[in-house]
C-alpha cells in the first residue's frame, strides 16, 4: 500500500507534535517531516517531495498566505489549512480557499478534541491526495459571476433547495449561488467547515450574491431570496409548521466524522419538504449526503449531482450516483441554470 506523505508546516512545537502522533495510527499516512516556518517547508518540499502538506495561517518571518501564493505559483500542492477558531482566522482561511488551499481543519480546543481533530485530519488528507488542483486563473471570477445572475423568477415558489458539499465546495457554491437570482426558493446548505469559518464565509457570500446568505440560526425561517448556512459543529434540520419552513439548529453525534453532516439536512428535508425540494450534491471526499439524496429522491425530489471533470474530489456525488440518488449529473458551471429550470 502506498502511503500518504505529509508534511507538517506550523510554528507551534505542540501543534507539531500532536499531528505527528496522531497521523501516525493512520497505516495509509507517512509524516515525512516538520517544519516551524515557510522558509524551512520550502527546502523540505524540494526534498522530501510530500503529497500533502498542512499549513498554518498565521507564522513568524512568512505568513502562511504570502507562503501558499508562492506555493501555487511555482509548486502546487494539496494543502490544508490548520487555523485557530477565531474571527481572523476566518477571514485568513477563505483567502487561504481562494488562493487555492483544499480544505481546513480547525486546531483542537474547547469541545473540539484531539481525537475528533484525528479523525477529521486523517479524512481530509486522503481527499487532498485524491484532489483535482485548480489553478487560480481557471477558478470563478466572483465579481464577473456576481454580475450574471439568472434571469428572476416570474413568481416565488414554497420549493426549497438544499445543497451539501465538502474538499472544494466553497469555490463550488459560490459558483452556484452568485448565480442564482434574487427572488429564488430558500436554500439549506450544509458545507463541512469548523466552527466561527462558517460565520465568515456565510458574510464573504452574502457579499457577492444576489440573494441573503447568513449562517443559520436556530429556528430561522427558510424564506425565498434567502440562504441559510449550517453553522460549523451543529447539524442543521429542516423543519416545518403549516406553511412555513424553519431550520433547527442543534448539537449532536458526528455523522461521517462531519457535523454539519448533509445525511442529516437531506433525510430532513426528505421528509418535511418531499417533492417540493431540489436537492444538489456538490465536490467532496466520502459518502455523507447520498442516502439523504436518495431519500429526498424516492420523496420526489428532484436531484443533482456535480460531475466528475469540475470536482476537486469526486468522491459524495459519486457514491450518490452509485446508490442511484441522483435525476441529473452536470458539471459545475451549469448546476445553477438547471436549480431554475426545476422549481
Amino acid at each position: 500500500m502506498k502511503k500518504i506523505k505529509v508534511l507538517i508546516v506550523d510554528d507551534s512545537a505542540i501543534v507539531r507534535k500532536i499531528f505527528s502522533e496522531e497521523l501516525a495510527k493512520y497505516p495509509d499516512i507517512e509524516i515525512v517531516g516538520a517544519a516551524p516556518d515557510p522558509f524551512v517547508a520550502r527546502d523540505k518540499i524540494i526534498n522530501l517531495k510530500p503529497d500533502v502538506i498542512t499549513l498554518d495561517v498565521e507564522m513568524p518571518r512568512m505568513d502562511g498566505l504570502t507562503f501558499l501564493r508562492k506555493l501555487m505559483k511555482y509548486y502546487p500542492l494539496p494543502t490544508i489549512i490548520v487555523s485557530s477558531l477565531t474571527p481572523k482566522g476566518g477571514k485568513l482561511t477563505l483567502e487561504a480557499l481562494d488562493i487555492g488551499a483544499v480544505d481546513v481543519i480547525a486546531k483542537p480546543g474547547g469541545s473540539y478534541s484531539v481525537g475528533d481533530m484525528s479523525a477529521q485530519l486523517a479524512d481530509k488528507i486522503r481527499a487532498a491526495a485524491r484532489a483535482r488542483l485548480i489553478p487560480a486563473p481557471a477558478r470563478t471570477d466572483p465579481d464577473r459571476a456576481a454580475s450574471e445572475p439568472l434571469r428572476a423568477l416570474a413568481q416565488t415558489t414554497n420549493k426549497i433547495i438544499a445543497i451539501g458539499a465538502s474538499t472544494g465546495g466553497t469555490e463550488a457554491l459560490k459558483t452556484v449561488l452568485t448565480k442564482l437570482p434574487h427572488n429564488s426558493p430558500g436554500v439549506v446548505i450544509v458545507q463541512h467547515m469548523p466552527a466561527n469559518f462558517t460565520t465568515a464565509f456565510a458574510e464573504r457570500l452574502n457579499g457577492l450574491c444576489q440573494i441573503n446568505v447568513r449562517e443559520a440560526k436556530d429556528n430561522d425561517a427558510v424564506i425565498p431570496g434567502t440562504a441559510l448556512l449550517a453553522p460549523g459543529n451543529y447539524h442543521m434540520i429542516l423543519r416545518r409548521s403549516g406553511a412555513r419552513y424553519y431550520v433547527e439548529v442543534k448539537t449532536g453525534p458526528m455523522v461521517h466524522h462531519q457535523r454539519p453532516a448533509v445525511d442529516i439536512l437531506f433525510k430532513s428535508t426528505a421528509r418535511y419538504a418531499g417533492a417540493n425540494a431540489i436537492g444538489v450534491i456538490l465536490t467532496g471526499m466520502g459518502a455523507d449526503g447520498a442516502e439523504g439524496l436518495k431519500e429526498m429522491k424516492d420523496a420526489g425530489a428532484g436531484t443533482i449531482a456535480q460531475d466528475e471533470k469540475s470536482c476537486v474530489v469526486f468522491g459524495m456525488p459519486k457514491e450518490a450516483i452509485k446508490l442511484g440518488a441522483v435525476d441529473r449529473v452536470l458539471p459545475l458551471e451549469h448546476i445553477a441554470a438547471e436549480i431554475i429550470r426545476m422549481v
